[in-house]
């Protein structure tokens, strides 16, 4: 499962020369031609905290192998979406288009880092088939 969180359905639109100039639809297209074709996978975007929980959870009881995660804003403040993860302890990757370390100091903080069994950020949509790799 792949998950992402608030503004990410505006890529294309918003702060080009961060996230580039694809748009969401393009991204999801990109995700799945270049992931082996073996992996089923679906892709959620929702602006709403409680919405990426509620898919974390199915995720839990639909035997989900693995979730990619772009919590995008609530990466910084969600430690109810750290709670979610841990509680089903599924293999989660916390991934981000941009290098947040690189942008404003808030951003430098993860509060579900600790949750996830691992990072990628700063590849770009990259960022996605490394995660699912």
């Amino acid at each position: 499962m792949v998950l992402n969180g608030p503004n990410i359905n505006f890529l294309g639109i918003r702060e080009k020369e961060v996230y580039g100039s694809q748009n969401y639809e393009e991204m999801c297209q990109y995700i799945k031609r270049n992931i082996k074709k073996e992996i089923e996978l679906e892709i959620y975007q929702s602006n709403i905290e409680g919405e990426l929980i509620n898919l974390i959870q199915k995720a839990y009881f639909d035997k989900f192998d693995g979730i990619v995660i772009n919590p995008g804003a609530y990466t910084h403040t969600s430690i109810a979406l750290y709670d979610a993860i841990k509680s089903v302890s599924i293999p989660t990757i916390e991934v981000h288009i941009s290098n947040v370390h690189a942008r404003e100091s808030f951003r430098h903080v993860s509060m579900i880092s600790a949750a996830c069994k691992g990072v990628i950020l700063g590849f770009g949509l990259d960022s996605y088939r490394l995660a699912l790799e």
